[in-house]
């Protein structure tokens, strides 16, 4: 069973490993994030343990079976089984009923999306967010990639600006001003997932931030003044 061990970074469950999830699974995994992932399919589940050894194979999603893997103790699950819509509702109302705390699920449709809402879910549409996303990453040329898993819980991968390089992640001071948390550093390769405040921002950095739309469009904003 998954246990969250003691660090600031963001856990991540995702349940269903189509297109969506297991797409979703590897951009996190490749930011550095923590994650427990889950599905019936034993060969999807395989292919993913490349990026975690949290990966499960779980034929029913009852709360039970939901607890036996720990996925309780993710700060997030993101619940990617749009097309089955009955095991879609079941599995996100047993999240809420264990304690989840932030429970964001797949829609196909507009009824779809307002079933997962009203029981507590935030609710994304891949589709109109996939335009989101190819919109965020044309704003600006710095933008690499963007994910918006809700309107709380977004990454953002950017390539560190001229006006940062040289400067510590405190004087930066990211979330403070922007309300924005770096989850991870990329340069040449190399990956740093334990962020210290005392780091300094080198030439060629790519930064994995994680936080509101709005803060990270603030950020953007601060970026072209």
């Amino acid at each position: 069973m998954f246990h969250k061990s003691k660090h600031d970074k963001m856990i991540y469950g995702i349940i269903g490993l189509g297109r969506f999830g297991s797409a979703l699974a590897w951009e996190l995994a490749s930011a550095g994030s923590e994650l427990i992932v889950i599905d019936k399919d034993e060969e999807k589940v395989r292919e993913l343990r490349e990026v975690t050894e949290n990966a499960y194979v779980v034929k029913s999603l009852d709360k039970k079976s939901l607890l036996d893997t720990g996925i309780q103790n993710c700060d997030a699950v993101i619940v990617c089984i749009g097309e089955q819509i009955g095991t879609s509702i079941l599995t996100t109302l047993n999240l809420v009923g264990i304690g989840v705390t932030t429970v964001i699920a797949k829609a196909n449709s507009a009824e779809h999306g307002e079933i997962l809402a009203k029981l507590g879910a935030e609710v994304v549409y891949p589709e109109r967010d996939m335009a989101l996303r190819l919109a965020s990453r044309l704003e600006t040329a710095r933008v690499l990639d963007f994910i918006q898993l809700s309107e709380r819980i977004n990454i953002s991968k950017i390539l560190i600006p001229d006006q940062a390089i040289g400067k510590t992640v405190l004087e930066l001071n990211l979330r403070s001003r922007f309300g924005l948390n770096i989850i991870a550093i990329e340069n040449k390769g190399s990956v740093i997932e334990v962020v210290k405040p005392d780091y300094v921002f080198r030439e060629r950095d790519i930064l994995y931030l994680t936080g509101s739309k709005e803060g990270i469009l603030k950020f953007y904003k601060w970026l072209d003044a």
